[in-house]
């Protein structure tokens, strides 16, 4: 790349703290490093335009679990670490929202519901036994009971005539967040390339040399925060889970508020600007999504436009807008990676489908990792 004197000065000599990915967790990572070390040098890369994975692709749920998640957590997961992991997505989004404001990102908390299929008959039973099951194990963190049952009054068919409903989950504006978060970046002297590709990292115990598509340069020390993508560059056993959605134009009319699950959470919609944003499916090929191509399947969309039509809205016409995909991190457990990878580099990936609430303290806990010895 033809690097002039004052670009290779200005952006990449000197560099105290690199972090590679520009999503919540990576912006938050550099927010908080520059608050901790006022005078540091902080860059961070980009391999897309925007943040490539799912920060700017997520249909902004601020949730921490459905009940019939959090009921079959247990059966991977004891009950002390079930309720640690509610906590963290809890303590999560209240980072967020005391980063930003309320305002900022839009936060409105109208409540999560969760549907049933009609013939999914064991599902639905079991999370009417276990409910009090799962409130009384969140009691700790809420002080009051998180499920109960509401009855079908929003016309949806085909499901169950009661579904769970909980009031402490909440829904933001992705693209206000992101955007917020970049100002509030920029503001504080942090720099940000993007379109830039990293294809090798070399830690050489006092400074990691990073070769790009574009340049190579050193860095004292480097934050790797790529969630689907770290596989990459990181030895780490990190899958890419694919989220495929789409968006209607806007519906006249919309009373559907809230943000709703459907099928054991692999469905998932709410209201956004009078559209439904409708994401999911990825059950119907968990193998083939587990890829990091940004693109759509027949299959899966086609399947997202059939619910519509039968289920969410069974006697409204409506148009669809628009089609998109983000790129989560899954393992064989919940908990995210946040650890020391070498003496110089640090990661804070796989976040699951919980990026929004958990994305910012997992950023932080990131930059609190390097200390000075």
């Amino acid at each position: 790349m033809n690097l002039s004197y004052w670009e290779i000065k200005s952006w990449l000599t000197d560099v105290d703290f690199t972090i590679i990915g520009s999503g919540i967790v990576g912006l938050n990572c550099a927010i908080h490093l520059k608050n901790r070390f006022p005078k540091s040098k902080v860059l961070l890369l980009e391999k897309g335009v925007l943040p490539q994975g799912a920060s700017t692709k997520n249909a902004g749920f601020a949730c921490f679990g459905s009940l019939s998640e959090l009921i079959d957590d247990l059966k991977h997961h004891s009950e002390e670490e079930v309720l640690d992991l509610v906590r963290q997505r809890v303590d999560g989004l209240q980072v967020l929202r005391s980063t930003l404001g309320d305002q900022a990102i839009d936060y409105q908390e109208l409540g999560g519901y969760e549907l049933f299929v009609q013939d999914d008959l064991e599902l639905y039973e079991k999370c009417k036994e276990q409910k009090d099951r799962i409130n009384s194990l969140l009691h700790p963190i809420f002080k009051a009971p998180v499920f109960n049952w509401h009855e079908n009054a929003f016309g949806f068919e085909n499901l169950k005539q009661h579904y769970s409903f909980n009031p402490f989950e909440g829904q933001i504006d992705t693209g206000k967040m992101m955007s917020s978060l970049l100002r509030l970046t920029l503001n504080k002297d942090i720099k940000i390339l993007n379109n830039t590709i990293v294809e090798e990292l070399s830690d050489s115990g006092d400074q990691v040399h990073i070769k790009t598509n574009h340049f190579e340069f050193v860095t004292s020390k480097v934050f790797v925060a790529t969630n689907g993508f770290a596989s990459q560059l990181l030895n780490e056993k990190i899958k890419p889970a694919r989220a495929q959605v789409l968006i209607t134009k806007p519906i006249k009319d919309l009373q559907i508020k809230g943000t709703f699950h459907l099928d054991r959470g692999y469905y998932y919609f709410r209201n956004i600007d009078n559209r439904i944003l409708f994401g999911g499916g990825r059950n119907l090929d968990i193998k083939g999504e587990q890829t990091t191509e940004l693109a759509q399947t027949k299959l899966i969309q086609d399947s997202l436009e059939e619910l519509l039509k039968t289920t969410i809205f069974p006697n409204t016409p409506f148009e669809i807008d628009h089609r998109w995909s983000g790129i989560m991190g899954i393992g064989k457990t919940k908990k995210p990676v946040v650890k020391q990878i070498g003496n110089n580099m640090y990661c804070g990936v796989k976040l699951g489908g919980m990026g929004v609430a958990i994305g910012s303290s997992i950023g932080k806990k990131l930059a609190q990792l390097f200390t000075i010895k």
